[in-house]
Formats: structure tokens, C-alpha cells, sequence
């Protein structure tokens, strides 16, 4: 039996970031995947994108922090990432979409997000074609990009190696035990590890890992699908996203990536609950509809494939992280909501500190907002 510091089960979008914390702070972490290798769950379906307008204070934080570290990848370790800064922007259509972006908006400026609200005519020049009719303004935040799940997924999981870190692919977690106090043994169908701490970063299967210690986790994920187009020469800049709720989608996004691809992602009404990875024959007539009706000048583009993902769902919208009462040394790091990818970076670096025990003052306020002990009762406005 092998005894590490930290055991990590799930080499995905925070899986894996937290590996790389861990080893820049000199902690023997292993993490143990089912699958074949890094980010072959919901990371491989992620859109990309990375934002830091929320309207929780902890989300800011760690998306901050997050488009801190991506966007400063490739100048720190050479290694490219795809970032643009080609930032988020939700227009408005109606009063009341306009009056609940803006007093986000009054949130976000409290907390120093450079956000602002932009004309019709400004954000035209934004996004050209965009549909005018009754559009009221957007919101507009600059700073906010994207970057390849791939691409940055892998050059993590590298220097997590390189910073001797280890990985154990294609082996699947069957059990879990508690000894004493502080320390966990983690049978496997291939072996047998041991560590003083144990972090649940499962996505999917965060609830079943939790089974094994009888902790009721109360995450379920429900399905989204998404598509690409084949790449064309820039002619728009940031994420649209329209908040609009139809009768059978709640919202939908799309942008540009660094290759010229139209990315688009929709949220289904009501959630499709389960795991089921199979695209369907729904999806894009549904999804083109919305898109073309808000920006024509999309029409003529080619569909190149679709795929099926997860979000993690909590109640709220808002992840569990940190301690619980139950277990000394067993953490939680799961239901992101479909944005594990924007918070991962940031994540990691916050759950190293917790192992490392040098909290500070705003961590700990973060993870008191994240704590599986919440009420739940309070929905994240954009999640």
C-alpha cells in the first residue's frame, strides 16, 4: 500500500488544478481517474469560456484568480493556452432583464469587476448584425475570455507531474474507509492508497464517492448540449449570453474562439437529469432558432459536430467546498454547475491552502459560503 498526503478522486477541471497547488506547496498528492486520462469527463465538453462576473463573492474570487493564471500561462510556462480576452456581455431585452443585469451590476462594481453597461450602438459595434429590436443595452465585462479546456487541462496536468504529483488512470474507486481519525484508505479495482487527506472532485459521481462514507451529497447532474462551426475570420468579440426563458430553454451562449469557431451551448427547460452523453436530433434545430432569430449573420455557417456534457448541479447553482463536520480530513471540491472549468485554477490554489493550513481571512469566508452545512436556500442570479 502506497501512503500519500493527499488523494484526489477525479482528474478533471478541479481535479487536476488542485494536483498542481498541491505540488507547488511540496504535498504528495495522487489522483485516481476511471477514465484514460486528464479531463476525459465534462472538461473535454466545456465551451471554454472564463468569466469572473458573478454575483457571488466567492465565485469573483476565484474566477479572478482562475483568468489570472490562464491568461499569464503561456508567459510563465510557455505553454499555449488559446486565452483571449474577448469578454462576456449579456444584452437585454426586456425591462426586467435590463433592471436585474444592472442591479448585478451594482453588486460586481462593490466588489471591483471592471463591468459596465454599454448602448445598443456600443454593443453593436461589439457584436455587428446583433438583432436591435427592442434591445435595451448590455452588460459588457472586457477582462473576462476564454481558452482551450485541452489545451489547459494538459499543460496542468504536465507541470503537476513535473512537480512530482502522480496520476492513476483507467482505475475505478469501490470503496473508501475511514481510519481514526484523520485518515483515509482508498481501494481501487487495481490497488490499494492511503493519505491523511482525502478530496472528493468527482463531478458526476461526487454523490456516489460521498455514498462511500455516508455523506449525503446533494449534487445531480443534469444534461447540455453543445456544437461547433468550422472556423471563419473573426467577426464578433465577446460571449453573448441570452438570459431569455422560453418554454423549452432557459438560455443559451455562444462566441468566437481563438481558431474562428462559433462555440454555442444552450440550457434545456426543464434540466434533463442524469448522465446521458448521446447527442440528440433536438438540440441544434432548437439551439439555431434562438441563435439566428438574436444574430442572423450566423446562418451561413457550418455545424461541424455536437456533443452531450453534464453540469454538477447543486440547488443553489453554487459548488460545495471545504471541510465537513462528519470527517476531519475529508474535503469536498464538487457541483460546480457547469463552471468547474472558470474556477478550477482558482480552486485549486484555495484547497492547497486548506491542506497546508494558511488560510486567510477571505478563504475562509469563501469557504463558509461554499460549506455543505448552507441552507441552499439562496440561487446564485447567474448561475
Amino acid at each position: 500500500m502506497k501512503n500519500y498526503d493527499v488523494i484526489i478522486i477525479g482528474a478533471g477541471s478541479v481535479g487536476v488544478p488542485t494536483a498542481l497547488a498541491l505540488a507547488e506547496s511540496k504535498v504528495k498528492a495522487l489522483v485516481i481517474d476511471s477514465l484514460a486520462s486528464s479531463g476525459q469527463g465534462n472538461n473535454k465538453k466545456a465551451i471554454g469560456g472564463l468569466r469572473a462576473t458573478h454575483s457571488d463573492i466567492g465565485k469573483i474570487k476565484l474566477g479572478l484568480r482562475s483568468i489570472e493564471i490562464i491568461s499569464n500561462w503561456k508567459e510563465n510556462y510557455g505553454d499555449e493556452l488559446q486565452w483571449i480576452s474577448n469578454g462576456y456581455s449579456f444584452p437585454a431585452y426586456t425591462d426586467e432583464d435590463e433592471k436585474k443585469l444592472k442591479d448585478i451590476m451594482k453588486i460586481q462594481h462593490s466588489y471591483g469587476l471592471n463591468i459596465k453597461w454599454i448602448s445598443p450602438e456600443e454593443y453593436a459595434e461589439l457584436v455587428p448584425g446583433i438583432a436591435m429590436t427592442g434591445l435595451r443595452g448590455s452588460t459588457y465585462s472586457p477582462e473576462d475570455g476564454s481558452a482551450s479546456p485541452l489545451l489547459t487541462i494538459t499543460a496542468l496536468h504536465r507541470r503537476a507531474e513535473e512537480l512530482g504529483a502522480e496520476f492513476r488512470f483507467n482505475e475505478t474507486v469501490t470503496s473508501i474507509k475511514a481510519i481514526g481519525d484523520n485518515e483515509f484508505r482508498v481501494v481501487t479495482d487495481k490497488g490499494e492508497y492511503q493519505s491523511e487527506y482525502l478530496i472528493n472532485a468527482a463531478g458526476n459521481h461526487a454523490s456516489e464517492i460521498g455514498k462511500m462514507l455516508n455523506l449525503d451529497l446533494p449534487v445531480r447532474p443534469d444534461n447540455h448540449e453543445a456544437g461547433i462551426t468550422e472556423p471563419v475570420k473573426r467577426f464578433f468579440g465577446p460571449m453573448v449570453v441570452d438570459i431569455r426563458s422560453t418554454d423549452d430553454s432557459e438560455n443559451f451562449y455562444f462566441y468566437q474562439n481563438y481558431e474562428g469557431q462559433v462555440i454555442f451551448c444552450l440550457t434545456p427547460k426543464p434540466p434533463i437529469w442524469g448522465i446521458d452523453n448521446d447527442s440528440t436530433s433536438v438540440f441544434l434545430p432548437q439551439i439555431t432558432k434562438r441563435m439566428l432569430t438574436l444574430y442572423p449573420r450566423l446562418s451561413n455557417l457550418k455545424v461541424r459536430r455536437t456533443w452531450r456534457g453534464q453540469y454538477p448541479m447543486t440547488q443553489d447553482g453554487s459548488p460545495i467546498l471545504g471541510l465537513t463536520e462528519k470527517y476531519q480530513n475529508y474535503i469536498n471540491a464538487i457541483g460546480f454547475c457547469g463552471q468547474g472549468y472558470m474556477l478550477g485554477p482558482g480552486v485549486g490554489e484555495l484547497l492547497a491552502r486548506l491542506v497546508t493550513k494558511s488560510l486567510s481571512k477571505e478563504d475562509e469566508e469563501i469557504l463558509s459560503g461554499f460549506s455543505l452545512y448552507r441552507d441552499f436556500s439562496s440561487t446564485e442570479a447567474l448561475k
